[in-house]
């Protein structure tokens, strides 16, 4: 996710700190995502390197990639297909009812209307299908704009762009208005707090 509309996160090249953040939720997303082959999954605001998305590759089936921009390299492997361009453009343009698993990480924080997403995001998944989000928090939202604006560990540009900083209950009554079932949700803090992952089943 980026501020700039012709510019993906990790376009530029990231601190020690985002590589760190990036391979903690990469932990957690791969014990979250079934461990089978044949996967339709689906990484909304996947950065420009689609991190996420190629480090689940051996089980795919097929994978979409979705933001402003995306690295060349990624239209040569076959299981992926790419859609550039702001996620509630292309979110009309995927086929409903048919996806395994949609990733959001770090990026409902940018969105101007996350719970209308999260609705069109429970349309795309077929029964069973889940949707793991990750967002900052309340209590990392200090440590993160630290880390930006005073020491310059952090893109600024990112910083600048959230919207919102989330607990627990911010991010449950926008699942559960979303459709998600509250006895299908599982949330719990991680990175030492700063961050809430979500787990929501159809």
């Amino acid at each position: 996710m980026s501020t700039r509309s012709n510019e993906s996160y990790g376009q530029q090249r990231l601190t020690w700190v985002d590589r760190w953040g990036r391979w903690l939720s990469a932990r957690a997303i791969r014990r979250v995502v079934p461990a089978r082959s044949g996967l339709r999954v689906i990484e909304l605001g996947c950065g420009y390197h689609a991190f996420h998305l190629v480090s689940l590759y051996d089980r795919l089936a097929e994978g979409v990639a979705v933001d402003f921009a995306l690295a060349p390299e990624l239209r040569h492997r076959e299981r992926l297909t790419l859609k550039e361009g702001a996620i509630e453009e292309v979110l009309p343009q995927l086929e409903p009812g048919v996806y395994d698993v949609v990733l959001l990480i770090s990026v409902l924080e940018h969105l101007q209307h996350p719970g209308a997403v999260l609705a069109d995001i429970h349309r795309l998944l077929k029964e069973g299908g889940k949707v793991l989000v990750n967002v900052p928090t309340w209590r990392g939202k200090f440590f993160l704009e630290f880390s930006a604006f005073r020491l310059g560990l952090s893109p600024q540009p990112e910083m600048d762009d959230h919207k919102m900083y989330y607990s627990k209950r911010d991010l449950w009554p926008l699942l559960v208005q979303a459709g998600f079932r509250p006895s299908r949700l599982h949330l719990h803090y991680h990175k030492f707090g700063l961050n809430l992952f979500a787990t929501a089943i159809k």
